[in-house]
């Protein structure tokens, strides 16, 4: 009898272990899948984007692209407009009316006085058989139309392209350029604290360690400006993408092997000669060239007879077109026969009339039986004169064919400058890094030099800052021909058709 209440005692504490156990493992398993789904959160804020990958998102977010494409489409209409235009025209007219007073009836031909119902209803059809060819020239023109539509986009989005290309690498250069702030930044905190144990020391005078101060504070400075401004440079490429916060979004810093080896540049007047041939906009002005001249043949087009086919049916109903119903005919008489002969003179003639007790209006499907009409016919217009109206459309297109080939050859004007402007930038951009890494690598001997000598008391403090002053711009300098360098080259390969990219 103990050992059954021994027992029976025992299993409330199981039970309520199991339950705390459980509720324990309960909340281990949700603490976990919190920290899982924050992990997987932060991760997809925190995305690092390369350029290809820019580009693509700004050409598909773009709010100005997608304005732009809608040229596309309303161009497309025009084409199908035009090309449905061929087809013969059709319309159907019905009416239904009613008429108080005295009028004729289009349908009998009498006077009718009382209320009388009428309908109408007529089909017409019209094809142009010749029309100086100005339908089929507006079908060319507006496949020209359309397709410089398309390369009117493709030309906007390899501007956006180059808009994000540059921002990425104006953020690229100030991520760079900060770390080389951090870096000479450290030497500095480390050269403050060196120097101030030298004072306490007594081997260097208190105001060296105020100069070195000065200059980590300058330093300071200008980490913090140079934060700000990748800060600015990334809200910048974000607004770019279309991106609704710069939250979370990094850049990817791509290997730039763009000065181990490089070949000569192509000279201006062949990248251009290959550029011509390629570029949208180029592409764009010849065939608006070519849509100003079809304009011309339509305008001319209007100088030439119109001849056209043409055909309808119509037919009505009206409710004073009656018939008699239940007839009886009488006999009467319309006259005596006149002969010489006494017998046959005098004799009555009759004839046979018919009397109808009542009258019907006609059915509605026997008057459109009866009252059917049909025409067809040729109709062919001659223009004579008409205001000078067709003389001055052919005069205003000769003027756009000539405006047209001026606005290609700006085009073509505004490339090459834009190719001779990247090459010499290019070549400047190049030249300055091969003479600024010259300069870091003498700069950095001289500093390390300095540095040595500040430290055994053979130089001042502001010797020595101005060495290290020499080495921070000969490495401003030279990242900054860097960077140019990879614009420039990247724009140049742009032209040669090219993707933009820093993979190299």
């Amino acid at each position: 009898m103990a050992t059954k209440i021994k027992v029976q005692s025992l299993n409330p504490i199981c039970e309520q272990f199991n339950i705390r156990q459980s509720k324990a493992l309960a909340g281990v398993f949700i603490l976990l899948l919190f920290i899982f789904i924050s992990l997987k959160i932060q991760a997809q804020e925190t995305r690092v984007w390369s350029l290809e990958d820019c580009i693509n998102y700004a050409l598909e977010h773009n709010i100005d692209i997608k304005k732009q494409s809608l040229n596309i489409d309303y161009q497309g209409e025009l084409l199908l407009q035009s090309k449905l235009g061929m087809l013969p025209n059709l319309n159907g007219y019905v009416s239904h009316g009613y008429n108080w007073g005295q009028a004729i009836d289009p349908f009998t031909n009498q006077f009718a006085t009382d209320r009388v119902r009428s309908n109408n209803l007529n089909l017409s059809a019209n094809v142009d058989l010749f029309n100086g060819l100005q339908k089929l020239n507006t079908i060319k023109r507006n496949m020209l139309n359309l397709e410089a539509a398309q390369y009117d986009v493709n030309s906007y989005k390899d501007e956006i392209a180059i808009s994000v290309a540059t921002a990425y690498l104006q953020t690229l250069f100030y991520i760079e350029y900060i770390e080389i702030g951090k870096n000479q930044l450290q030497i500095t905190d480390q050269q403050v604290e060196r120097t101030g144990k030298l004072v306490e020391a007594g081997t260097l005078a208190r105001g060296d360690l105020l100069t070195i101060e000065a200059q980590q504070a300058s330093e300071e400075l200008s980490l913090v400006e140079a934060e700000n401004n990748l800060t600015l440079s990334y809200l910048t490429l974000s607004q770019l993408l279309e991106l609704s916060t710069p939250k979370g979004f990094v850049i990817e810093k791509p290997e730039l092997g763009l000065f181990d080896d490089q070949e000569k540049l192509l000279d201006p007047e062949q990248i251009f000669a290959f550029a011509v041939e390629i570029r949208p906009e180029i592409k764009s002005a010849q065939i608006k060239v070519e849509s100003s001249e079809k304009y011309l043949s339509i305008a001319r087009g209007s100088l030439y007879p119109r001849l056209s086919l043409n055909g309808s049916w119509g037919s009505g109903y009206s409710g004073a077109n009656q018939i008699g119903s239940d007839k009886y005919e009488e006999l009467i008489k319309i006259g005596e026969t006149q002969d010489n002969d006494p017998y046959l003179n005098g004799i009555p003639v009759m004839s046979t009339y018919s009397v109808y007790e009542s009258y019907d209006v006609k059915s509605f499907g026997d008057q459109l039986s009866d009252n059917n009409n049909r025409t067809v016919g040729l109709n062919l217009s001659i223009p004579i004169f008409n205001g000078w109206g067709s003389r001055s459309s052919v005069a205003q297109a000769k003027i756009g064919i000539a405006d047209a080939n001026l606005d290609l050859q700006l085009q073509k004007n505004t490339l090459y400058k834009v190719i001779q402007q990247a090459y010499n930038d290019a070549e400047a951009a190049l030249n300055k890094h091969k003479a600024a890494l010259k300069k870091v690598n003498a700069t950095q001997e001289a500093f390390k030099y300095a540095e040595q000598k500040f430290n055994v008391g053979l130089i001042n403090s502001v010797e020595y800052n101005d060495a290290k002053k020499e080495h921070n711009n000969a490495l401003s300098e030279l990242i900054q021909a860097k960077y140019d360098y990879v614009f420039r080259i990247t724009v140049i390969d742009f032209y040669l058709g090219k993707p933009l990219t820093l993979k190299r």
